[in-house]
């Protein structure tokens, strides 16, 4: 397969982020110390290796991008200073600018002033369309969550979610067919046989279980930068809360309003806080903002001691969550008022507004991480497999 060569990759890498990684001489020393680096994921040295050279398509299509967790060892360890650590944080930035056809990653992630004027626009367009259908203000508990009407809530979401499908669709398939042509991964290897399926099957435990949900190698190997960190603050931890928290609030809305499509609980109506939903949204909702205070608290101190070069973009997603985490408590206390607050309605629709904001950024923000990772991981997982086979 004929490889191109882009000579540019380097400077346009920059635009995300990365350090200047010619002061890269390729020691190794940052694949030696990485306690995630084995014989199929020889990062972060290879990988910067094919930014040096210029080959753009390799770089974006290897799945050692997202087996990493950006622990920072490499940074501290290496002898240039060439930040290895930030340029594999650069390289999934731009990795999902590449697959975002739309070209509104790369603008909110190289263009900040523009990035931000859009993420203020569409915050600005849901509330304002949001105001425009409100209902009426009511001393009637259910009627805080008539303020909207749900019927306008709900063909938005399925509008917006559609949309975000599409484009999310498109970044995911485009990825895992490059990288599956890297690594000669064929349909009948999926697909082809019992002992294939069975095969694709423990690569997905892996990917979605073991690895997104549990956070094994995270858990485990990620460490050495924080050896006297107590648990409450170690990295993994707190990126398990926070996506646990995010996949809890999901489950117990759907579970919510299904409830009240079924006739046994309407939306908004008063629950003791032991009733299962209830309980299940309210640790979600206390996980989630958790970890993105941490989140938000530990990008700011990395940021301001020079180990860290946080996009605007990566801010957006983490204000998004920890403002709709926010708001969604506040409602919780304006539904148990009595009669429920004015000021209770207003919260709803920002949180409404901003709800469907971080959907809509989804495929172009920090966010998109949730598609790819376990994507990468997945063919990570095959290997892994036949490698335990062949042993």
């Amino acid at each position: 397969m004929t490889a191109t060569v882009d000579p540019h990759l380097i400077t346009d890498l920059q635009k995300f982020g990365a350090a200047d990684i010619n002061a890269c001489f390729s020691c190794g020393n940052c694949t030696a110390i990485c306690p995630l680096a084995d014989s199929d994921a020889m990062f972060p040295r290879k990988l910067i290796r094919l930014a040096q050279v210029g080959l753009t398509d390799d770089l974006v299509s290897s799945k050692e991008l997202w087996t990493c967790y950006g622990c920072g060892v490499c940074t501290t360890r290496c002898p240039q200073q060439a930040d290895p650590g930030e340029f594999m944080g650069t390289a999934r930035r731009y990795a999902i600018a590449h697959y975002d056809k739309s070209g509104i990653a790369r603008v909110l992630y190289t263009r900040p002033v523009i990035g931000s004027a859009i993420a203020i626009g569409a915050a600005a367009f849901f509330a304002l369309f949001f105001a425009a259908v409100r209902g009426e203000q009511s001393r009637d508990t259910l009627a805080l969550f008539d303020f909207i009407p749900y019927s306008v809530i709900h063909t938005t979401g399925i509008v917006l979610m559609v949309v975000v499908a599409l484009f999310s669709l498109l970044g995911v398939g485009l990825l895992a067919r490059d990288i599956a042509r890297r690594d000669q991964v064929t349909w009948s290897a999926l697909f082809g046989s019992r002992q294939a399926w069975g095969r694709t099957l423990r690569a997905a435990w892996y990917a979605l279980g073991i690895e997104s949900l549990g956070q094994k190698r995270y858990r485990e190997d990620c460490h050495d930068d924080e050896p006297v960190e107590p648990l409450y603050r170690r990295r993994w931890l707190i990126h398990a809360l926070t996506l646990w928290g995010f996949l809890g609030l999901l489950l117990a809305t759907t579970l919510d309003y299904g409830m009240d499509l079924l006739g046994i609980k309407a939306t908004g109506t008063p629950v003791p806080i032991w009733y299962p939903v209830r309980l299940l949204g309210t640790v979600a909702g206390l996980a989630l903002m958790y970890g993105v205070t941490w989140f938000m608290i530990r990008r700011w101190q990395e940021t301001r001691q020079g180990n860290d070069t946080s996009k605007p973009s990566d801010w957006l997603f983490l204000v998004l969550l920890w403002v709709a985490g926010l708001t969604g408590f506040v409602i919780e206390a304006a539904l148990y008022a009595e009669p429920v607050p004015g000021w209770g309605y207003w919260v709803f629709l920002l949180h409404v507004a901003i709800a469907m904001e971080l959907v809509l950024f989804l495929p172009f923000t920090k966010f998109a991480h949730v598609m790819y990772r376990p994507v990468s991981l997945f063919f990570y997982g095959l290997v892994k497999d036949a490698q335990r086979t062949a042993g």
